[in-house]
């Protein structure tokens, strides 16, 4: 798919919009006017913008299997926000466009970014939940159900980003290594079935325990105030009981943790879940832990490559509790092959019977450096209506058993272009969650493939520090790693 753009305010939300509705394309955007007769191709898009005395006047055309498709539109040059107006009113017609090719219409409307909760929060302080609502639906053409999702969303998610300060800070530690890979998977992790891969472990660690301490020096000397740690992967419970003890006592002697106010540890896939992993965990004063089965069906299991059985999930979190935790997460995922509705909702039916604190229902996301492939579009719209009941029936459901949505996200190529939520039951909201995606204060990061974060408190100032993204990067040149952590005093420094 070719996109011939006359102005560039327009690349971002545009192209996001195509991929929205047409994710298996390959998109090419050409900030040219007039393209040739030689450049087009069966499917392309053009988007003009002519600015006249008082007004931007918009054209779109669209042609399509030998269907051409025609739209237009006029800004007024007075409005405020001028330039965000063209891109909405460009992007709406387009969507209307693309609705009647497809036949498919994303619940989230026009809305391409990560946070709609973010930007419906900003509204809301500014106009009342009432109209920012209104303007959702209205504007932006985000369904009824999606947006009262939103406004649902907003007070839990605001105690917690009220209780972060300005010196307020966040750490993750990653654990980039699996059992095994799963077919949906494009994280940055390796396999330690792999013989090369496992050996790598060991000396990672060593450099991981000399990454936190120097990182909690710099925490200590900007007097930097921690709330939470989270320490996720991969999947951290593939390390061996002794390797999880150290790890948790470096983090405890090298922190000051009198501020901390939760601890996690994603230990992920049940099959690495062991009565003595529990409990080092435990003993290591991690309060939160994660169980994601992400299926109870286990012929879906099967498919995506995962190495233990519905039943074996169901043992981990029974074994959790045992040992004592009282904050469990459980994750699934709406979307995975070979899933059907109804299969789905017996795996929600089942989460809520064993009565976790928290059930986070992930839509689908097709990335690229992941097993999984939609080359028919069809196919992928079909799935997409598919995913869209799934979460639907989960929202019920766990609105029913007494469980609240906290907090919510959307990623790139979610089938259906829908969302992410966190539901909880009241005080077990997992507050690093809400800190990563509302960009709500810094985050330290620990690790191969780990980002820093750098947030200007009371600000909107954001800087990324980048750890190298494999293991043997990591520990190949991890003096370059603990360099790169003196950004970090630098941002403080220039913020004064």
């Amino acid at each position: 798919m070719q996109i011939f753009l006359s102005n560039h305010i327009f690349a971002y939300e545009i192209e996001s919009l195509c991929r929205m509705f047409f994710p298996a394309e390959d998109i090419c955007v050409l900030e040219e006017t007039s393209p040739s007769d030689t450049q087009l191709e069966e499917f392309y898009l053009s988007v003009t913008i002519e600015e006249l005395a008082e007004e931007a006047a918009i054209s779109l055309q669209v042609s399509h299997l030998a269907e051409e498709y025609k739209a237009s539109c006029a800004v007024p040059k007075n409005s405020p926000n001028f330039e965000h107006e063209c891109v909405i009113s460009a992007a709406v017609e387009l969507y209307r466009i693309f609705e009647s090719i497809t036949g498919f219409a994303p619940k989230w409307g026009v809305l391409t970014g990560v946070r709609p909760v973010k930007l419906m929060r900003t509204m809301a302080e500014q106009l009342g939940e009432g109209d920012a609502g209104r303007i959702f639906q209205e504007k932006y053409l985000v369904s009824k159900a999606k947006t009262e999702l939103a406004l649902k969303t907003l007070a839990p998610e605001q105690q917690i980003i009220a209780a972060s300060n300005n010196k307020s800070y966040s750490l993750y530690i990653a654990i980039p290594f699996c059992p095994s890979r799963c077919s949906y998977c494009s994280f940055v992790s390796q396999s330690i079935t792999n013989s090369n891969a496992k050996k790598l472990v060991e000396p990672y660690l060593e450099n991981l325990f000399k990454e936190l301490a120097h990182t909690a020096k710099i925490a200590q000397e900007l007097g930097l105030k921690l709330e939470t740690v989270y320490i996720g992967g991969g999947t951290p419970t593939v390390l061996s009981a002794e390797q999880l003890k150290r790890l948790l006592a470096v983090v405890n002697a090298c922190f000051e943790t009198s501020t901390l106010r939760e601890f996690t540890v994603e230990a992920g896939r049940p099959d690495t879940i062991t009565l003595d992993k529990l409990e080092a965990i435990k003993a290591g004063g991690v309060g939160r832990i994660s169980v994601n089965p992400q299926s109870f069906n286990n012929a879906v299991l099967q498919v995506i490559g995962r190495k233990h059985s519905a039943e074996e999930a169901i043992t981990a979190l029974e074994l959790a509790k045992s040992v004592g935790f009282t904050n469990i997460n459980t994750d699934l995922i709406a979307g995975l092959p070979q899933d059907t509705l109804e299969s789905f909702r017996h795996s929600i039916d089942t989460a809520i019977s064993l009565n976790p604190e928290s059930i986070t229902v992930h839509t689908l996301a097709i990335k690229r450096a992941s097993g999984l492939v939609y080359s028919n579009q069809a196919e992928y719209n079909a799935e997409g209506i598919m995913v869209a009941d799934m979460l639907d029936y989960s929202g019920e459901k766990l609105t029913a058993a007494g469980y609240l949505p906290y907090y919510l996200y959307r990623q790139s190529k979610t089938l259906g272009n829908l969302e992410n939520v966190g539901w909880s039951k009241q005080g077990f909201e997992g507050f690093y969650n809400v800190y990563i995606m509302d960009e709500t204060h810094t985050i330290l990061a620990c690790g191969a493939g780990a980002t820093s974060k750098l947030k200007q408190a009371q600000g909107t100032r954001i800087e990324r520090i980048f750890n190298y993204k494999y293991p043997y990067e990591y520990n190949s040149r991890f003096d370059e790693i603990l360099n790169r952590k003196g950004k970090v005093i630098e941002f403080y420094e220039n913020l004064c």
